[in-house]
């Protein structure tokens, strides 16, 4: 009778970090953990491995004989070596400008919310990054435990922040393309610029009287009217004192002529 094929462990060569694995405790020493694998090469576990707070004593954590749950860290030629603290999602080298990543709100701010994406820490998606319009308060748009869609903006290992968008993986809004009313030619609107109510404003002119002036009088001109005016003025004189003697004359002649008439 065939006894059906036993499964063939993974090889160690193709084992990839942050693979889970189950091992037994095999050996305990002060420097860490051997475990079997069920491998042509045996698992280590370095003590500062064993859990994320500070361990003074190996067996504080493990014991011989004890199954235990290890991630891959690293494969060499003679061992694997092995975590047992759940290594993040995304390393700080995985994490690159415009990935786009599913997370899981974890925290509001007034300033944006906390995503946690499985990184070392949780991302930001700023208020601006939240959608394309307008957000007053990120609750307005998300809340603690959302499971969102964003992508990476930006990466600072030194200070260990992660900036993230929401917007970014959002369709934009479709542009409405306006035609571009005609510009009217401008005009002088002459009711607006003073005058009274409904009448259109007259424009005032200052007329200048344009009648030529005479040309002026030459030396020879002066001269001879002068001499004109003056002989005006003395016929004028002769004929007046001509008239008053004759006159005279008359009044004499008169009186002669009334003393010599006979008397009745």
């Amino acid at each position: 009778m065939t006894t059906p094929a036993e499964t063939t462990p993974t090889p160690a060569s193709e084992l990839k970090p942050k693979t889970k694995l189950t091992g037994k405790v095999v050996k305990t020493t002060l420097a860490g953990v051997l475990v079997d694998l069920g491998m042509e090469i045996p698992g280590i576990i370095h003590i500062s491995q064993l859990s994320s707070t500070p361990v003074k004593r190996v067996e504080d954590v493990v014991q011989v004989g004890q199954a235990v749950d290890v991630w891959v860290r690293k494969v060499k030629t003679d061992r694997v070596e092995l975590t047992m603290i759940e290594p993040v999602g995304m390393d700080w080298r995985e994490l690159k400008p415009e990935l786009v990543l599913k997370g899981k709100v974890v925290r509001l701010e007034t300033y944006g919310a906390f995503v946690e994406i499985g990184a070392e820490r949780p991302g930001l998606v700023h208020i601006s990054e939240m959608a394309h319009g307008y957000v007053k308060a990120p609750g307005d748009v998300v809340k603690e435990g959302d499971e969102i869609d964003v992508m990476v903006l930006d990466v600072d290992r030194k200070k260990k922040q992660i900036r993230l968008s929401m917007k970014a993986t959002l369709p934009k809004p479709e542009e409405k393309v306006e035609e571009a009313e005609p510009v009217p030619a401008p005009r002088t609107d002459r009711s607006k610029r003073g005058g009274k109510k409904g009448k259109p404003h007259s424009e005032k002119f200052e007329m200048v009287n344009e009648t030529p002036s005479e040309p002026e009088p030459t030396v020879f001109e002066l001269a001879w009217q002068a001499a004109l005016d003056r002989a005006k003025a003395e016929k004028a004189a002769k004929g007046k004192k001509g008239k008053s003697g004759d006159q005279a004359q008359d009044d004499i002649l008169n009186r002669t002529l009334k003393n010599r008439l006979p008397t009745a």
